[in-house]
């Protein structure tokens, strides 16, 4: 089996990948604050495969499917999903409040702040892929 068999190890790699090509495109987005007619691009979240509990076959186990239908009470609409109410992910279509008179409406602010978190984000999955590879080093006897 190859490393890049590992659904965790391949989810991981495509979530860096894609958090690579968002601050591309968020970097274009910021270059462009002041071109006139230009309205700001977002990359939509890839379909991660589930890694956690999957079977060989694809499906998930009994337990992961018990651990995964398990969710948190709302007692309140707006706590702990966001204001989108779509489970703390924000909707690629947010809608840009503030257009200059040049038709612009990128927002420097809010184009940094999501540059911000894609750069956490990213590190983040850098690092559980990081300690991915070392475990995996680790079990097979390598340092």
């Amino acid at each position: 089996m190859a490393i890049g068999d590992l659904k965790l190890i391949d989810a991981l790699r495509t979530k860096m990948q894609w958090h690579q090509a968002r601050q591309r495109v968020l970097a274009e987005n910021v270059a462009n604050a002041d071109t006139p007619r230009y309205r700001g691009k977002d990359l939509k979240m890839p379909d991660l495969p589930a890694a956690a509990g999957a079977t060989a076959d694809g499906r998930m186990s009994t337990r992961s499917a018990r651990l995964a239908s398990v969710s948190l009470a709302v007692t309140q609409p707006g706590h702990s999903f966001g204001r989108d109410g779509v489970k703390g992910f924000k909707s690629d279509a947010s809608p840009r409040f503030e257009v200059t008179p040049n038709g612009n409406a990128v927002d420097i602010e809010e184009e940094m702040t999501k540059s911000a978190e894609n750069q956490l984000d990213y590190q983040t999955a850098a690092s559980l892929y990081q300690q991915s590879m070392s475990l995996i080093r680790t079990a097979i006897g390598r340092k």
